[in-house]
């Protein structure tokens, strides 16, 4: 063989070796609209393109710029959208969504059927803003349509009824994915996995085959917590989400499946967001297998579907709060201990560092920072420096306490200013570098 020929050969195994991380073809596909309008924000990956923001908060934590009560009893994440912010709260029997002017004013209160009313009480799914309309699904299956100016309801459908699904343990979390035409939900029933409904009208567009239950044959795969995430790949919109044992790949425009990969734990809770890395997806959950890298493979013929390749673990268990890809490197939470953050090199799995110091929680990367919040309550502000989590800020959100730990709504960062909710209560801090 030609030296010229071996290194072609040489090169073309390096690019191999590589793998899916530095040769991405794979794009998530953002919200249009402007502000934090749907969980995890524009692209649903907890990651915000803001600049100048303070490089460290003050002893006391950021100015207070205002604070809301009247929010209900909730886990949910507060969202932006068309100049206001929504949130989700539970009210004795009913769940209601809430619209507040960007100074905590309240605007209006509208329901969306029954509060979850079992174990950890509190409204759990995030709204989604798209076009002046709120969509919502409450913790029962009940997903609704309402006019983001003023609350009327203008459509709604009870998921689990209408394709025969069962609830699953802590109640329906999914926080809705919403594209350019559809609503798209994991209904989990025995007529479908995944459906979706034309935004406007409520009109159902499609919907998925039923995966059958890998526990028991004559029962259907049923939802999980975890919220979808919309990606563009070889010509394809893909939707990438999880049922309650399962993570799934389905084209985003027919509903079809692509492929599967079991995703079975102990108590049947998969809740965080897949996230894009690369060319590859990452997935983790509690009291299960270790996390895993799933390399996207793009079809050999255009009507074939995608296909999915194994790749690395890592054992990161994140639950309900997310993990950020940022720069080749993965940040997140470890679930049993209560405590534990760790960065993983996204190219080859292995842990960079880790630390007990803070206990697990949610986190949003910002200007070069992770503004994170604790489920025991503390908010931090972290630089994820070469070798390890440096403290660039602290302060205890109000009303939270180490006893209960469970500050589970995610921060969000919309012109300069941090939003966060614990149950009835909404706060905003300045975090800007520089007064306007």
């Amino acid at each position: 063989m030609s030296p010229r020929r071996l290194l072609q050969l040489g090169l073309a195994l390096l690019a191999l070796s590589a793998g899916p991380i530095f040769a991405a073809t794979a794009t998530l596909i953002a919200s249009p609209e402007a502000g934090w309008p749907q969980f995890r924000g524009p692209r649903r990956d907890g990651i915000s393109d803001e600049k100048g923001l303070l490089r460290a908060w003050p002893d006391a934590g950021p100015r207070l710029l205002w604070t809301a009560t009247g929010a209900g009893r909730g886990f949910s994440s507060t969202i932006i959208g068309g100049g206001r912010l929504y949130v989700t709260g539970d009210f004795e029997a009913e769940v209601r969504i809430l619209a507040y002017s960007l100074d905590g004013q309240p605007l209006w209160s509208a329901r969306n059927g029954d509060a979850w009313l079992n174990q950890y009480q509190g409204a759990r799914a995030s709204v989604t803003y798209r076009d002046g309309r709120l969509y919502h699904q409450n913790a029962h299956g009940r997903l609704a349509c309402l006019d983001a100016a003023t609350g009327r309801e203008l459509w709604a459908v009870d998921l689990l009824a209408r394709f025969r699904g069962e609830n699953i343990t802590w109640g329906l979390s999914e926080c809705l994915l919403v594209d350019d035409r559809a609503v798209c939900s994991t209904a989990g029933g025995r007529d479908a996995l995944i459906v979706a409904f034309d935004r406007t009208t409520g009109t159902l567009l499609w919907q998925s085959a039923a995966l059958p239950s890998d526990k028991d044959a004559s029962a259907a795969e049923t939802a999980s917590y975890a919220a979808p995430i919309l990606v563009q790949f070889a010509g394809r919109r893909l939707i990438i989400g999880c049922g309650n044992r399962t993570l799934y790949c389905a084209d985003a425009d027919t509903g079809k499946l692509q492929w599967t990969r079991p995703r079975p734990t102990n108590y049947g809770v998969l809740a965080m967001a897949p996230v894009l890395v690369g060319d590859a997806i990452f997935m983790a959950a509690p009291h299960g297998a270790p996390g895993q890298l799933y390399e996207l493979i793009a079809p050999a013929q255009p009507g074939d579907p995608v296909g999915v390749r194994d790749g690395w673990t890592n054992p990161i268990d994140t639950c309900q709060g997310g993990i950020v890809h940022v720069g080749g490197r993965l940040y997140g939470s470890t679930y049993p201990r209560r405590g534990g953050w760790a960065a993983i090199d996204a190219r080859t799995g292995a842990t960079l560092y880790e630390t007990d110091a803070f206990a697990k929680g949610s986190t949003l990367f910002a200007d070069g920072r992770l503004v994170t919040l604790a489920e025991d309550g503390w908010m931090l502000l972290l630089e994820p420096t070469e070798t390890k989590f440096e403290v660039r800020g602290r302060f205890r959100l109000p009303g939270t306490n180490e006893r209960t730990r469970d500050a589970w709504a995610h921060p969000v960062i919309h012109q300069g200013r941090l939003y966060l909710r614990y149950h009835d209560t909404v706060v905003c801090y300045d975090i800007r570098a520089t007064a306007p």
